[in-house]
Order: C-alpha cells, then structure tokens, then sequence
C-alpha cells in the first residue's frame, strides 16, 4: 500500500487532502467509468465529418490521457478531461457538414483557439473576460448545446425526422428498429442515473448494446482486442492558416469561448464540490486552466475535437477523490481502453447505442436553464434567443452571435445600458458585422 508518506503520498500530498491511495484509485475509477461513453461517441460524431474513426478513437484516447495527466501531475486536481460533448457536435454538423469547411481547417480552428486560451490564462485579461460576460448568457450557452446535442442524437436515431408541412416530426415508425432501441437505452440509462450507479451511462450502452444485438439493431464485435489503429491519417493534419481566414474566424471564437467558460464553470464546480475553494476561489487556477488549454492543443495536433475538463468528474470527488492522483488513475484507465477497438467501434457505429447519451447529456446541460433570471425581461429575451438558436440554426455560433446581439439592445432599450459593459457591446457589434459581411454558417 502506498503510504501518506511516500513519494507518491508527498508529491500529491494525501495527508494535506485528507485522502489515500486506495480512494484515490477509487474515484479515478469511478471518474472514468462515467465518462468511458465518450471513447464510444466521439469518434462517431467525429467520422461524420469525414475523418477516419479508428485514427479518432486513438485521438480521443490519448487526448484524454495526456489532458487527466497534465491535470493530475501539473494542476494536482481530481478533474479529469477528455474531447467535450457539444463542441465535437459543432465541429461535424455546423463546421464541416454545415459551413462546407474541410475537418483539417476545422482541427486547425481547435489547435488556435487552445493558443488562444493558453495566452488568456496567462495573462489578466482572463478575469475580465469571466467577470464582463453576463452570468444569464454563459448559463444559456451551456443549456442551448444541451438542446442542440440532444437534438442531433434524437436526429441520428431517426426518432426525429424532416417532414415538408412542419420542417421536422415524430418518425410514424419510432416503435421500431434503430428509434425503439434508442428510446429502450435512454430509459435504461435514465433508470440508472436516477438510482444514482456508478458509472450509469457507460453501463447503460453496455446493456442497450446487448439487446441491440438481439434486436439485429448492433453488429456483433469482430474479436474483443487488436493492436489499436493507426493515427496517421489525422496527425498533425490540422490546417491552421485555414482556420485564420476571415470567415473562420467566428469558429475559433466559438471554440474558444465554450471551452473557456466550460472548464471555469466546471473547475469551479468540483472544486466546490470537494470543498476545495479558498476564499470562493480556485488555488491553482492557471494552472488547471493551462492543462485545458495544452490538452486542447495536443487533441487538435492528434486529431480530435475541443479536449475540455469533465463535469462528470464530480462523480469521483463525490467517491473521495481529492487529488491530482485521481486524474492520473482516469487518465491511464483511457490508455488501457486502446486495446478493445473491436467492442468500441462495433458500439459506436450504432445509433441505437449512441443517441441516448447523447439526449442524457443534453438533459444534464439543459439544467443551467434554472440559472436565468426568468423574471427579468432584459435577461431572460437574450438568454433564450441564445438557447433557442442552437438547435433550431443547427450551429453553436449562430446561438453565441443572437445572444450577444440581443443583449445589449435589449438592455439599452429597457434603460439599462450603464449595465453592460463597453466589451459585452463590441462583442455585439462585431457579430453585426459578421452577419452583414460573412452571412450566416
């Protein structure tokens, strides 16, 4: 047993944690497990775009290991990280699909906007952009990806689907196949999550896959392991000077400001949870943020979309997880998974499988709903134009754009303009002019 004493008890100091090697390991687990679903999810939103699935899976793997390390080693925080929901949404649906941008500009928009976030955790200019953008719009941004996500999986799943009269509705056959096996897994995962499992959504794949494969909706795994795939075909493809032309400028900023306030508000959040906040703020904050921004970078240069720290990490810090080993143990746990592409990739090219992660993870950002301040006007008109957006434009920035454009006006208009401040209203003005120049995604 590794002892509070020894270098591995002093180098992540256990006893000023209050904590252990054996509770560590715990919660490193129990943080991986319910974050496990993304090894399977992303690289199928991700190969949407066009991009290879297994040099995908690697990326996401190692992406994730490489972030929980930086995290664990450098920042000694029990948040593990991996390529965020939402943002890999944006990338294949509005980037690539969407805008027409080929997934090498979109890489090279990811690996800028983790420049970009490096140098604000750098620097001062951090606390003032965290502190000048209005609570009701950051809160809005997450519950709009949340409707937007849930959107996409009721859409693969085909529980959703076009219709001429009404642009989109309620497919007349969602009793059976692909959309029964969806609405089967989201009540199984929902079942578990309520009754508050460990690990809830991975387990929840796990059974819906199996009664997929009764069902005939999932393939049978062609083996259990295999050497992992190659990550030639997206390493370093990234194109960076792509990603700096003009029109793709609002991508890198949509990149950039979700992942910025996502990891804020989530380190903030376990901390707070794990009763590690002195005086209600983050020791070591650049730090943690730092490990944001170079496991954004790195993700990018490997071939995966924003690597962001994971709220679901909470789950470990809630098993007793209060340091950096905690992020190491979830960390190695991602590399260990390299070997079982054949179960994974057999999983992951289901929709049956995937879509009701994807709604459940919708419904847990959908919650920051309750954080708008509804019965102030001037708040809650832009707050909703930014939520409403998302899913109805199909594009995270159009929701940004409506949200910044709307609140100032509205604010001016409800004789409230000294309130905003003169960033919030350049913010505003420059998407004005992106509409009026570049159009809409």
């Amino acid at each position: 047993m590794v002892s509070k004493d020894s270098a591995v008890g002093k180098f992540f100091k256990f006893e000023e944690h209050n904590t252990n090697f054996r509770t560590e390991v715990i919660a490193g687990l129990t943080t991986f497990l319910t974050m496990a679903y993304i090894i399977f999810v992303n690289p199928a939103i991700l190969s949407d775009a066009g991009m290879d699935f297994g040099a995908v899976f690697v990326a996401t793997v190692i992406a994730a290991t490489i972030g929980s390390l930086i995290m664990g080693l450098y920042a000694n925080y029990p948040i593990a990280l991996a390529p965020g929901m939402g943002l890999n949404a944006y990338f294949s649906y509005t980037v690539v699909l969407g805008m027409g941008y080929s997934w090498e500009v979109a890489l090279g928009a990811v690996f800028v906007s983790g420049v970009l976030f490096l140098i604000l955790t750098v620097s001062k200019i951090r606390e003032l952009i965290i502190n000048v953008i209005p609570p009701g719009l950051k809160s809005a941004v997450a519950a709009g990806i949340g409707l937007f996500i849930a959107f996409i999986g009721l859409k693969n799943a085909e529980v959703i689907v076009g219709y001429d009269a009404t642009l989109v509705a309620l497919n007349p056959e969602f009793l059976s196949g692909t959309p029964l096996l969806t609405m089967i897994g989201l009540v199984i995962i929902s079942l578990l999550i309520i009754r508050k499992v460990p690990g809830g959504i991975f387990i929840g794949m796990l059974i819906t896959a199996i009664i997929g494969i009764f069902m005939g909706e999932v393939v049978r795994p062609e083996g259990i392991v295999e050497a992992p795939p190659s990550l030639a075909p997206t390493f370093m493809a990234m194109d960076i000077w792509g990603a700096l032309e003009l029109g793709a400028l609002t991508i890198v900023f949509a990149f950039l400001f979700v992942d910025f306030f996502d990891s804020a508000g989530t380190l903030t959040g376990v901390a707070k949870q794990g009763n590690m906040l002195v005086d209600n703020k983050l020791p070591r904050a650049s730090r943690a943020l730092t490990a944001d921004s170079v496991a954004t970078m790195s993700g990018a240069a490997l071939g995966t979309s924003t690597t962001t720290a994971y709220i679901e990490s909470s789950a470990g810090v809630a098993a007793g997880g209060r340091t950096g080993m905690t992020a190491v143990v979830t960390g190695l746990l991602f590399l260990a998974s390299l070997p079982f592409f054949p179960i994974i990739k057999a999983l992951a090219l289901s929709p049956g499988v995937t879509s009701p992660v994807l709604i459940i993870v919708g419904v847990f950002m959908a919650s920051s709903l309750k954080d708008i301040e509804w019965k102030e006007f001037s708040e809650a008109v832009p707050a909703f134009m930014t939520a409403l957006f998302m899913p109805l434009s199909f594009s995270i920035a159009n929701g940004i754009a409506f949200g910044f454009i709307a609140y100032p006006l509205v604010k001016v208009f409800a004789g409230k303009a000294k309130e905003v401040h003169p960033l919030v209203y350049i913010i505003g003005f420059l998407f004005v002019l992106r509409f009026i120049f570049l159009g809409t995604d």
